[in-house]
């Protein structure tokens, strides 16, 4: 069977070349018919690179640039939770730095400048730094899901969508004999 599909496609000139999106009819007609591919002008690989080269950038590349607040707003928030807990982590080690080596070692012993004592200056100093660690990871998940994002907004671009798909949310009112009259909400999907 696969032989004589093979037999008459050769035999009638017809060749298809599918990865080009390309038909070619017969060599004696010498016309040729593009398929225009859509898909190809939003590649999901150029979009994941451009948002991996410059964040924003593959939204930007897909045209959804209402995400470009979001992206920046996400790596903006978060370099300022950065910012904060690192002056902090600096002040309090400083300080916890001032009591040991000024003979302040012990864990009751007060900072004359803060009014902390080390014990508390090293569990701020730790709790900071963990905080300003934490805040490095949510940048780090905010920039690969801006990446993410940019990769499927191209990959999903072209999405074919029914134009007769229809969801709307209307009143219902029902009479039954066991629990009378009732009203709500229905939603209905119309394909």
């Amino acid at each position: 069977m696969l032989r004589l599909c093979v037999i008459i496609f050769i035999a009638l000139g017809y060749q298809v070349l599918a990865q080009r999106d390309t038909v070619l009819l017969s060599p004696a007609e010498r016309d040729t018919v593009l398929l225009k591919n859509y898909a190809q002008r939003y590649n999901p690989q150029k979009a994941l690179l451009y948002a991996a080269v410059v964040p924003g950038l593959g939204q930007v590349y897909t045209k959804k640039y209402w995400k470009l607040p979001l992206v920046y707003g996400g790596i903006g928030a978060t370099g300022y939770a950065i910012n904060f807990y690192q002056q902090g982590y600096q002040e309090f080690r400083g300080q916890l730095f001032y009591n040991l080596e000024n003979g302040l070692r012990n864990e009751g012993d007060v900072n004359p400048n803060t009014g902390y004592t080390t014990a508390q200056l090293r569990t701020i100093t730790d709790r900071y730094r963990r905080e300003r660690d934490f805040m490095l990871i949510v940048m780090l998940g905010v920039y690969v899901l801006q990446m993410i994002d940019a990769h499927v907004d191209a990959h999903l671009r072209e999405f074919d969508l029914n134009p007769q798909l229809r969801v709307r949310l209307e009143p219902s009112f029902n009479d039954d004999m066991l629990l009378g009259r009732t009203g709500g909400l229905s939603l209905k999907i119309k394909f």
